[in-house]
């Protein structure tokens, strides 16, 4: 069977025959928004007697889907990369492609479209819908079909999250005809863009929170031609007045504030209730400086859109920024959360064997994919919850990293203190409701008897309740860290905990549990606490959900002062957990610097595998720590170890620094890895971001001059001016000098 391969495309060949296309018609009815990239399915064959006919399938995007004709030239176009084994003096395999089947998920009917190919042959064109049951393919059906490829060409074309063995991704706008076909295309389809779904931090998607309006502002803002975007927005802006602040946003990118002022301003008369709009001005405001305007505007956003997660991150974040830290303390504990479902997928199928042919001379220059030492990592550092952290969980975290980045983990401890009620003021507080409560019977005017110690507790139960609703006005300052007592947490992040004594000790006698939500697992802290003795371990909060603890406060802690709780509130399970996982990511951290510091006093070299370089490197990230970070990954450069990650880290980094040689020295090993992982689109893609971004400094033809300055081989030269002749193609900014 190895004869029936093909020369350059991954293909994985099914156990039974047809089971690929199986599997996709039973798992269509999971697809909840875009769907998975399109499936390609070919039978190949020989003339030879009893010889099996091999079933073959791999997943694929920038296919045009705009008719029949067209997937069945791609699948055509297989028949020519057979390998050939033929010699001078015998006869090839004879295996030959005798037909296909394409398979594209219409996101906005929620059906496949599939194209069957017989070679040689006819061409039939059918759609199955979410039953399994056939129809016939309409003119409407082709082109929303077209334009859901589209998007997932566009939205996942650099997505991590997205890998699929066998994946070919081919660029899916080629021309500037084409480009105008999908204009026109989401023209026609805009008012139904909320039918595919949004990103997972928008909880209901509206007709300009959707995939269809991200893929538009990511196609055109990625090459600064944000004009196209605003032409497209000024149409439909006439018949959806909310479009204004997308058309708001173009016009702001394309540097036309004064025009984009205007549209705000009239905007507002006509949808004052739009969080969007609201959102664009504030962030207009924020950009020159006007903090306390943009706050006014993001709070009103809050008051338009409770529901949503994204109006209270941006209130929050303007909090940090003014320094009001103990508000976004309690405005980050009031953001409502989501539970993350994850990309649509094809479900995995065991495969008879996996064909990945070599593609390219650009490939010659990575590392070879064996496993070596330097894919190992301390346990410690492959445990640490954060990285598993998805949508809501993770931009929350963000905030919180941002907030200790600013005032530092002491300071953090004490502003969470003092906003949210702890566990020992609890204690104190329940212990002296229940020393002033007395047995005396209460009668009620419907004729039930309680007594007063009940009522009291009632009334404590309610004003902890609402405790946690009431919690956005307070102005006080915010608190101090909680560990996880390890209970479930619905919707949101387990529990994390420190092993110290005193909890080895309660493990002894089973008290452990284990959480696993939104993929962050409970994990046992083994690493030597000495480095860190200066970080201070959070204390338990109080939270949302009520604390079943009756033990009464210790003597020491047994002050009978009255404790008022109307200017604290309860603090919320999922963030005390994140401060869990923040006080993970800090004691690493703080272990891992002062180890740097210790070795470079001692002049003795301080060494580590390449996964653990990487590790420390996306933990400076997160923690806000760029250069460190920047230095982590480059580190991780001087190990032979098959990984793509620190070089697209440091792509971006280099981008934002303006160093155009460094950018393009990354920029030619992450084109690599991307042919290497059968990559082969140009734009849009983080390599075509990157250098469109120094473009619109440098201008195009110095990065084209140092390119040739490198003395690379053809191969690698052609395919790095390739993302420069799209920039000349489509104009993009800063091709013309």
């Amino acid at each position: 069977m190895a004869d029936a391969s093909f020369k350059d495309v991954p293909e994985i060949f099914e156990v039974e025959l047809g089971e690929s296309l199986t599997a996709r018609t039973e798992c269509l009815s999971t697809f909840r928004e875009l769907g998975p990239p399109d499936l390609c399915h070919v039978v190949k064959s020989t003339a030879r007697a009893g010889q099996r006919d091999a079933g073959s399938y791999h997943y694929v995007s920038g296919v045009d889907a705009s008719s029949s004709a067209s997937l069945a030239a791609y699948i055509n176009s297989l028949t020519y990369a057979i390998e050939d084994d033929a010699g001078w003096f015998t006869k090839g395999s004879g295996w030959k492609v005798r037909n296909g089947c394409y398979c594209c998920f219409n996101a906005f009917s929620r059906v496949d479209v599939r194209v069957d190919v017989k070679i040689p042959g006819g061409v039939h064109a059918y759609v199955v819908d979410l039953r399994g049951d056939r129809h016939e393919a309409t003119p409407e059906i082709w082109q929303e079909t077209y334009l859901s490829a589209l998007l997932r060409a566009t939205l996942y074309a650099d997505d991590p999250t997205h890998w699929l063995e066998a994946y070919r991704k081919l660029d899916p706008i080629t021309t500037p005809e084409g480009e105008l076909r999908f204009l026109q295309a989401a023209e026609t389809l805009f008012h139904k863009g909320w039918q595919v779904g949004s990103d997972p931090e928008i909880q209901v998607a509206t007709v300009v929170s959707n995939h269809l309006t991200n893929a538009i502002m990511k196609y055109f803002g990625d090459s600064g031609r944000y004009d196209h975007a605003a032409n497209l927005f000024e149409k439909l802006s006439a018949k959806e007045p909310e479009v204004a602040s997308l058309l708001a946003k173009s016009y702001i990118g394309m540097n036309e504030e004064v025009k984009a002022v205007q549209i705000m301003a009239a905007a507002m008369k006509q949808t004052p209730q739009s969080y969007t709009l609201l959102h664009v001005q504030s962030d207009f405001l924020r950009s020159k400086g006007n903090f306390d305007w943009a706050l006014r505007l993001a709070r009103q956003a809050v008051n338009c859109a409770p529901s949503e997660f994204v109006t209270w991150e941006k209130l929050t974040e303007l909090y940090i920024e003014l320094g009001q830290y103990d508000s976004a303390l309690l405005t980050l504990n009031s953001c409502p959360m989501f539970t993350y479902n994850g990309r649509d997928a094809h479900r995995n199928l065991p495969a008879a064997r996996i064909h990945l042919p070599p593609k390219g001379q650009i490939v010659g220059i990575l590392p070879e994919r064996t496993k070596t030492e330097d894919d190992e990592a301390d346990p410690a550092l492959l445990r640490l919850p954060a990285p598993g952290l998805r949508g809501t969980w993770a931009r929350a975290y963000t905030l919180l990293t941002r907030l200790v980045a600013k005032i530092g983990w002491d300071e953090l401890l004490k502003t969470r203190s003092a906003v949210f009620v702890m566990e020992e003021e609890y204690r104190m507080q329940k212990a002296q409701t229940d020393h002033a409560s007395t047995s005396s019977p209460v009668i009620h005017e419907d004729g039930s008897v309680t007594l007063d110690g009940q009522m009291s507790n009632l009334s404590t139960k309610d004003a902890d309740d609402n405790a946690s609703t009431k919690g956005v006005r307070s102005t006080t300052h915010s608190p101090s860290l909680s560990q996880a007592n390890g209970s479930d947490v619905p919707n949101g992040i387990p529990t994390i905990r420190i092993s110290t004594e005193s909890q080895r000790e309660a493990k002894q006698q089973g008290d452990a549990e284990q959480s696993d939500t939104n993929g962050v697992h409970e994990v046992e802290d083994t690493t030597p606490q000495a480095p860190s003795d200066s970080l201070e371990k959070p204390v338990q909060a109080v939270v949302g959900e009520g604390n079943e603890d009756t033990n009464g406060p210790s003597p020491s802690q047994s002050q009978h002062e009255a404790f008022s709780f109307s200017n604290k509130r309860l603090c919320e399970r999922w963030l005390d957990n994140l401060f869990m996982v923040l006080y993970e990511d800090l004691r690493v951290w703080t272990i891992f610097r002062a180890e740097v510091a210790h070795f470079k006093t001692q002049h003795v070299a301080y060494r580590k595998t390449g996964m653990e370089w990487e590790i420390l490197g996306e933990l400076g990230l997160r923690l806000q720590h760029k250069e460190e970070a920047k230095e982590a990954f480059q580190r991780c450069l001087d190990c032979s170890r098959y990984s793509a990650k620190p070089w697209i880290k440091l792509l971006d980094t280099y981008a934002e620094e303006g160093d155009i040689q460094r950018t393009l020295q990354v920029a030619i090993r992450v084109a690599a890895y991307q042919y290497g992982e059968y990559t082969e689109m140009t734009y849009p893609t983080q390599i075509a971001r990157c250098l469109f971004k120094l473009g619109q400094i440098h201008g195009h033809e110095k990065i084209r001059y140092t390119l040739i300055s490198m003395g690379l081989p053809d191969p690698v030269l052609k395919i790095m001016e390739g993302y420069l002749a799209y920039g000349t193609t489509f104009k993009a900014e800063g091709y013309n000098f």
